[in-house]
């Protein structure tokens, strides 16, 4: 006897990679975290929906962020920890994938693995699936700096956008995120051998060819650029892992971001801002005079996480 699937397809979109987005998709999300902020009603779209949040590693504003989203939308929360699936004990990520899509609207994963796992959990297609953050990419985090930027910049177009520190999976997504900002110009400065992977940094180009963006990447301080509106960076020991070359904290040091790094980057206007996607080891990639100065969104940009994070959910479950 043959059973039927009686479960009812549901009609999702995923958030894996901003690669997978059109440029309009990217500021229709960012545009709905901007209305969010503003205190914009979300008149509880996600009512009687189920957001499971499965975390691998540690987190604490993404994992927060999007638990209060899908609260506040009106969603049910079921989460999980690095320990709860049968993935511990052999299930296959497309056995487990299969089961949680009977229950689940949405997911939020983060991982240590690549997005293909997120695409196989993705795979039946009755469930959504987001990254809050893989290996190579972190996109909702790229999103919610966006949204944050727009409420605290407003238009965005011409923005000459600094990032110092390791090409890592919140670079890769800024790179992929900031192409589709009309004239902006985009400066990478990362150590070398820890730059931007090239296949990232040739999409995120043709993206930029579209918009009239520049995309550049250099690994001296000789390059360090003047007149930026934004300097940003993140915590060089991503999630706490560490480099394999036992003198990598050595290449890094010269990309901190000082007091005197602002002075030489910042707009004669004082309007330049310094942004971090947190956690940070102080005085490590960031002095603390720079995080808790004047010139630092960096706590304004955690706060904005949620509601870059209801702007993501809705949109992953949006019939418009």
């Amino acid at each position: 006897m043959i059973v039927p699937d009686l479960t009812p397809e549901k009609k999702c979109r995923n958030l894996i990679s901003l690669a997978d987005l059109d440029t309009s998709e990217i500021f229709n999300i960012v545009n709905r975290h901007v209305a969010f902020s503003k205190g914009v009603d979300p008149e509880k779209p996600l009512d009687g929906k189920i957001v499971g949040v499965f975390f691998r590693k540690t987190s604490t504003r993404t994992r927060t962020a999007f638990s209060v989203a899908a609260a506040k939308l009106g969603a049910t929360v079921v989460k999980y920890g690095p320990s709860d699936l049968q993935l511990n004990t052999g299930e296959t990520v497309e056995d487990t994938a299969r089961v949680l899509s009977c229950y689940l609207d949405i997911l939020v994963m983060r991982t240590s693995e690549s997005v293909e796992e997120m695409r196989a959990f993705a795979a039946p297609g009755k469930m959504a699936v987001v990254n809050a953050m893989s290996d190579l990419e972190h996109p909702t985090q790229a999103l919610a700096d966006l949204g944050t930027l727009t409420r605290l910049k407003g238009d965005l177009t011409g923005i000459h956008f600094l990032y110092m520190g390791e090409g890592n999976n919140s670079a890769t997504a800024l790179a992929l995120a900031l192409s589709r900002v009309k004239n902006a110009r985009v400066t990478f400065l990362t150590p070398p051998g820890y730059g931007l992977p090239v296949d990232i940094k040739s999409q995120a180009q043709s993206f930029a060819d579209l918009h009239g963006t520049v995309i550049e990447e250099y690994h001296h301080l000789d390059h360090l650029p003047k007149n930026v509106d934004v300097v940003y960076t993140t915590r060089w020991r991503t999630t706490g892992d560490t480099k394999s070359d036992p003198n990598w904290l050595s290449y890094f040091e010269p990309f901190k971001v000082t007091s005197e790094v602002m002075a030489f980057a910042s707009k004669s206007d004082n309007s330049t801002i310094f942004m971090h996607d947190l956690p940070t080891v102080r005085e490590e990639d960031v002095s603390s005079e720079v995080l808790d100065g004047p010139q630092s969104v960096a706590f304004h940009q955690a706060h904005h996480k949620l509601f870059g994070a209801m702007a993501a959910l809705e949109w992953c479950l949006s019939k418009k």
